[in-house]
């Protein structure tokens, strides 16, 4: 009996089959390799979350991933710029990089400049066969004389616009593989989502900081009064004094001894009114964050001395209680000015609308359990509303009939970026209470 289609079938399937299962130990290659490419991807987006403002240490890591993984021996990272293709980071052999150097910025119709401009990867599996060796192009010709062999250029796309690009190198004859380009692709693509999110952070600074200029205008023109009697009274003790030296001169013999005094005192007003100008001029600057070491009783006391003719005004007592023994922290010390300035004025302005005949602010500093240091500022006002505990930090809500609603909401914003937090609660059996805590400084190890 014959059976030549249950014989051949077998023979049949084999030969049609469009590909063979893989083994077990390419199954495992395989995942290993997916593995390391998902450890290789978390270490990139690892740095890009912990340096969210400086794109060197980013880049750095793109480039280390991206030759670690694709087996190569080298790799640059171009920015396109309106002078040229700048470089921003690169990694290069030990052996290359003792007498080698990429350029720091090439021109656009350059070697590197053309395969950085190119809409899709160039590969190139041998560079010196290639026809830009061949026309001997001086870059091409350094690069083969450095040792490149195998090279591929992947763009840097944002907003379908060509903005830079990831290359890397081999300095042996072995072309790179699809899977490996492909790799190289997604590294670019995260490099323009590093610069992506580095501008956008960049502007939402800058509003920030316009937000936080404007807020600080208009709580110093709140306290206009308040420092044209600040300003003046220096200035009339100096004249006074002024006045009284000549009287002591006119003497015969002259009082030489007491003009002494008098000019010691008239030394003292100036210094006093500079430094009344200082503490202005350095409240209304525009300034980036600056930060230094900080003596946060020194910051409160320079604010309440700015606020005291306005406290004396609307018969304000101010009662501090502030601890002797706190550590210093790392902040700008005008931003933090800023913060006090709002919550003294607005708890002086609370008590004011209350139209009571006084008022009592009390402002305290301490230690908390964490370590960080806790300020307190409390006054006997008509208090929160029900509900508002978490409302009056937001964006334009106010309840004065000229505010702008955001001088808290721009001091929770300042409190946040030193690292602390910002928060309001009821006083009994009346009155409101703002506290913000900021993170010590670290004491750097012996």
């Amino acid at each position: 009996m014959k059976r030549p289609a249950r014989t051949k079938a077998p023979a049949d399937r084999a030969t049609t089959s469009p590909s063979r299962l893989p083994s077990r130990a390419e199954l495992q290659e395989q995942i290993s390799e997916l593995v390391t490419q998902q450890a290789a991807i978390s270490e990139v987006l690892r740095a890009i979350a912990s340096s969210p403002g400086d794109l060197q240490p980013i880049f750095a890591t793109i480039l280390d991933e991206a030759t670690r993984l694709c087996r190569a021996d080298g790799g640059t990272l171009r920015l396109i710029e309106v002078e040229g293709v700048r470089l921003v980071a690169q990694k290069l052999s030990p052996a290359l990089e003792q007498w080698y150097s990429p350029p720091k910025v090439v021109n656009h119709d350059s070697y590197v400049g053309r395969n950085v401009a190119s809409r899709s990867p160039v590969h190139i599996p041998n560079l010196s066969a290639s026809e830009f060796y061949r026309r001997g192009d001086p870059t091409v010709v350094t690069l083969v004389r450095a040792g490149m062999q195998s090279t591929v250029f992947v763009p840097m796309l944002r907003n379908d616009r060509v903005i830079g690009a990831l290359a890397i190198w081999r300095e042996r004859l072995e072309p790179f593989g699809d899977k490996q380009i492909e790799l190289v692709a997604d590294f670019a693509a995260q490099a323009a989502i590093a610069l992506e999110i580095t501008r956008r952070e960049r502007q939402l600074r800058e509003v920030q900081m316009e937000l936080a200029h404007a807020n600080r205008l208009a709580a110093t023109g709140q306290l206009t009064a308040c420092i044209a009697h600040d300003v003046k009274q220096p200035i009339t003790a100096a004249v006074a004094s002024a006045q009284a030296a000549l009287h002591f001169l006119r003497h015969k013999p002259p009082e030489l001894g007491k003009v002494r005094q008098v000019l010691d005192a008239i030394v003292e007003s100036g210094h006093r009114a500079g430094d009344v100008i200082d503490g202005i001029r350095a409240l209304v600057k525009k300034a980036p964050l600056q930060k230094e070491r900080l003596d946060i009783r020194a910051t409160i006391h320079a604010v309440i001395e700015l606020t005291h003719s306005e406290a004396v005004k609307n018969c304000v007592s101010v009662q501090t209680d502030l601890a002797q023994d706190l550590p210093l922290i790392e902040g700008d010390r005008v931003q933090l000015q800023q913060v006090m300035l709002n919550l003294i004025v607005n708890g002086i302005e609370a008590m004011a609308a209350a139209a009571e005949t006084s008022g009592e602010l009390s402002i305290a500093s301490r230690r908390d359990g964490s370590g960080a240091v806790c300020v307190a500022v409390a006054d006997t006002g008509p208090g929160l509303a029900a509900g508002a505990r978490e409302q009056v930090f937001a964006a334009f809500y106010t309840t004065k009939p000229t505010g702008l609603g955001l001088g808290l909401s721009i001091c929770r914003s300042i409190v946040e970026t030193h690292g602390g937090r910002l928060w309001a609660t009821s006083c009994e059996p009346r009155g409101a209470l703002f506290q913000f805590e900021i993170p010590a400084r670290q004491r750097a190890a012996p």
